[in-house]
């Protein structure tokens, strides 16, 4: 099984034809994710932030470009953190913050693993997980759960400690993702019903980030922890259209949106619009984003996200969920 925790696009690329396509996919328009971010431009005019990543950049001799922030150098983690607040988060911490969210849904406490925070770590229960009488692992595996600005998504799948770079076992992680196909794992045996559940598990995980070499380290990340899972389960590796599949639904569910905006990055701006004065006079009439000036996310004119309502099968915009909660809230 793969300890390394950098997931090398040379390794994709040859591996798993189409898939890395698949990761830099951005669905809502229908193009790749942008790097958004100043840290490549010193490679060239392809690596601009407001420009689109493509494979051929980062695979090649550009294979080594993309790297998880713990092997960053110290003076790139630094200004991260000093321009766009990119703060990770220990796996103990994550541990613990997760852990709060299944007491509260199993209504007891050391259900996944117990914490031992004096020494930064946590002890797995091996245990088959028991579930409360009025729920099932099936109820587990369909909660819904976001990860709001997820960086490498630490919460949601625990490949490595982001912080310290160290690899962790399948059956040791603790991300929101890896809980719900231990459960599969668990409850499930027979090939087909496990995939099923497993795709069940991955649509039931959002996160969204800003910039795109985050994002696809969280893509990547999601995507290995599926393999990593199917050979844990079943001593082989998945197909490739079964890898595709899952990629798919990471395209869709982990997406790259400017999280005060609803927007995809940089697409707010001032609209030039041409008008004919009283006089017959052709004009420019310049008019600004009335959300960025406001602050009122619900009136941006940049491009707002789309998801992917799993139950319903259709698009969606993300803001949309909002507009619905501030309407619910309001009618009480």
């Amino acid at each position: 099984m793969r300890t390394e925790i950098d997931i090398l696009e040379n390794e994709i690329l040859e591996k798993y034809p189409e898939v890395l396509d698949i990761l830099l996919r951005d669905q809502t328009t229908q193009k790749n994710i942008i790097w958004a971010t100043r840290n490549y431009e010193h490679l060239g005019e392809s690596y601009l932030e407001s420009k689109q990543i493509k494979s051929d950049l980062i695979t090649g001799v550009n294979g080594d470009i993309i790297m998880p922030r713990v092997q960053k150098d110290q003076i790139l983690q630094q200004s991260r953190v000093k321009n766009m607040a990119e703060v990770f988060t220990p796996s103990w911490i994550c541990n613990a913050q997760n852990n709060s969210i299944d007491n509260a849904w199993f209504g007891r406490e050391n259900v996944f693993n117990k914490e031992i925070l004096n020494q930064k770590k946590w002890i797995t229960n091996k245990a088959k997980i028991q579930f409360p009488e009025d729920k099932s692992w099936k109820d587990y595996i369909n909660n819904t759960r976001l990860e709001i600005t997820c960086g490498e998504a630490p919460y949601i799948i625990s490949r490595y400690d982001t912080t310290t770079g160290k690899y962790i076992e399948v059956e040791n992680r603790i991300g929101l993702l890896d809980r719900k196909l231990r459960i599969t794992n668990e409850n499930v045996d027979e090939l087909d019903q496990w995939l099923e559940y497993a795709k069940i598990a991955y649509k039931n995980i959002y996160a969204y980030e800003w910039q795109g070499d985050s994002l696809l380290l969280a893509r990547e990340s999601l995507l290995f922890t599926f393999i990593d899972n199917y050979r844990y389960k079943f001593n082989h590796e998945p197909l490739p259209k079964s890898i595709q599949e899952i990629a798919e639904i990471i395209s869709w569910n982990v997406w790259q949106m400017d999280g005060l905006k609803g927007v995809v990055p940089f697409s707010c701006g001032e609209i030039k619009t041409k008008i004919v004065n009283l006089f017959g006079e052709e004009e420019t009439e310049n008019s600004f984003c009335k959300g960025c000036l406001s602050g009122n996310i619900l009136e941006h004119n940049g491009i707002y996200c789309l998801i992917m309502d799993w139950l319903e099968g259709k698009k969606i915009r993300f803001i949309d969920l909002l507009k619905n909660k501030h309407q619910s809230i309001n009618d009480k």
